[in-house]
């Protein structure tokens, strides 16, 4: 397991947003205090209790990745509120949602805040406030998502993915070229290099290359975006669903629809969306910058293991941690690695997997309320993250990282899709609608991270 990043001190934003309830338009009474409790005459249930609403999948449904812990025991406890004469308030959740939509901003703003205060390393300042606070209007909300491009996101930036990418073969090289000619076609002046090594795997020595992209190279804090584009060899047997194993002569390769061409071109549409604000700022010293990784030999070629497993990452995290920065290394520089992965399938469920980052899924479960407030998001599905625990670790590119200290933000659903590591994980099985919202948040998370 890695290494957990030193937490602060509690700040006045950490406090308030850990302070107990207060009257307010949500919580219109202040708590009562507690009575001794009185007798009450025996009363026969009306109706069974709700199950307790914990989340326990399958292993087969989770896949050989992540460790699911012992199951919890129930505690929850059933109150009916809603019935006349019981006490509660007979006001539903559409009414109470109406009251509290005009808070959605002030959450948004509180959970960026102490996104950037919780992530940033111990021993060092966080970054000044604002001199005042910044509005995000109707029209500047507007504004911004207009720059995204559903077009150019799903047919110049994501089919052109859609294709082998095996590593050391032809389809990682188009692959690759893909992503640095779209980078370099932006006006924004990306710092891009290559980290290219020799590794050996079960299957012989192979040649990895990872993308790194980078906004304001000197600037002293960095917020870093991930994901991987190389694809898994699959191998034939009794349940592959295809007739031989992909990159070795079947007819039907492996594409990793999910995994991980629509995060990759989440990225892309990212660096497009955020284009004029990125270069608007290269003249000055912005204290925070942005950073694209485009991670090779993510994948296994046997059994994951830690020498078969997350190749790119190990190499690039080794490599930066080595490389002097006005922070330290570029590894310290990292105020946040955000790492997409297995994006695309509709219903996502995201959860918090790291108390080091909670906040920063805060802050997307705040965007992704904003966007529904707004009516930006679809109607189907407005929210993605699920504050609630993971059902377990996933061990995935960040790893190298966490194990240096660097604050991770893992967004990953779990369960896995139902089409993950089979021959349908292909444009077919993409929900349109949930790769578009999800470029949504992740624009309004970025931008208020970067103070746009």
């Amino acid at each position: 397991m890695g290494v957990a990043s030193p937490i602060p001190a509690p700040s006045p934003i950490r406090a308030l947003l850990v302070a107990p309830l207060r009257p307010s338009p949500c919580n219109p009474r202040p708590p009562r205090p507690l009575a001794a409790p009185r007798p009450r005459p025996s009363r026969r249930r009306r109706g069974p209790a709700p199950p307790c609403a914990i989340f326990r999948p399958g292993r087969a449904a989770l896949g050989p990745r992540v460790r699911v812990p012992a199951r919890p025991r129930c505690r929850c406890r059933y109150r009916n509120r809603g019935r006349a004469g019981s006490g509660g308030s007979s006001r539903g959740p559409r009414a109470r949602r109406g009251r509290c939509l005009p808070l959605l901003l002030l959450l948004a703003a509180l959970a960026a805040a102490a996104l950037i205060l919780v992530s940033w390393p111990s021993g060092e300042s966080a970054p000044d406030p604002p001199k005042s606070p910044r509005d995000p209007s109707d029209r500047a909300l507007r504004t911004l998502l207009a720059q995204l491009d559903p077009a150019r996101l799903w047919g110049s930036l994501l089919r052109p993915l859609l294709h082998e990418r095996v590593p050391g073969g032809p389809g990682s090289r188009h692959a690759r070229e893909h992503i640095l000619s779209h980078l370099r076609s932006l006006r924004a002046r990306w710092h891009l290099e290559l980290d290219t090594f020799v590794a050996a795997t079960p299957r012989g020595q192979v040649t990895f290359s990872s993308v790194v992209a980078t906004a304001a190279p000197r600037a002293p804090r960095r917020l870093a975006l991930a994901c991987h584009y190389d694809t898994k060899v699959l191998s034939p047997g009794p349940g592959s669903p295809g007739p031989g194993s992909p990159g070795l002569g079947s007819p039907e390769p492996f594409v990793g629809a999910t995994d991980a061409a629509v995060p990759c071109a989440l990225l892309l549409e990212l660096a497009s969306a955020l284009d004029g604000h990125l270069s608007s700022r290269e003249g000055q010293d912005p204290p925070v910058t942005l950073q694209l990784l485009f991670l090779d030999g993510e994948e296994a070629f046997g059994t994951w293991s830690e020498s078969d497993s997350l190749y790119g990452a190990r190499h690039l995290a080794g490599t930066m941690a080595a490389r002097g920065h006005p922070a330290g290394s570029e590894v310290t520089a990292m105020s946040l690695l955000v790492l997409l992965d297995l994006l695309g399938a509709p219903s996502p469920a995201i959860h918090s997997h790291f108390p080091q980052s909670h906040a920063g899924s805060c802050a997307c479960t705040a965007s992704s309320s904003v966007c529904a407030a707004w009516g930006s998001c679809s109607r189907r599905r407005r929210r993605f993250s699920a504050l609630a625990p993971a059902p377990g670790p996933v061990e995935d590119d960040h790893v190298p990282f966490l194990r240096r200290g660097v604050p991770v933000l893992h967004v990953i659903p779990t369960p896995f899709p139902r089409v993950w590591h089979t021959l349908g994980d292909t444009e077919d099985n993409l929900h349109p609608p949930t790769v578009h919202d999800l470029a949504k948040v992740l624009l309004l998370f970025v931008a208020e991270f970067l103070q746009l």
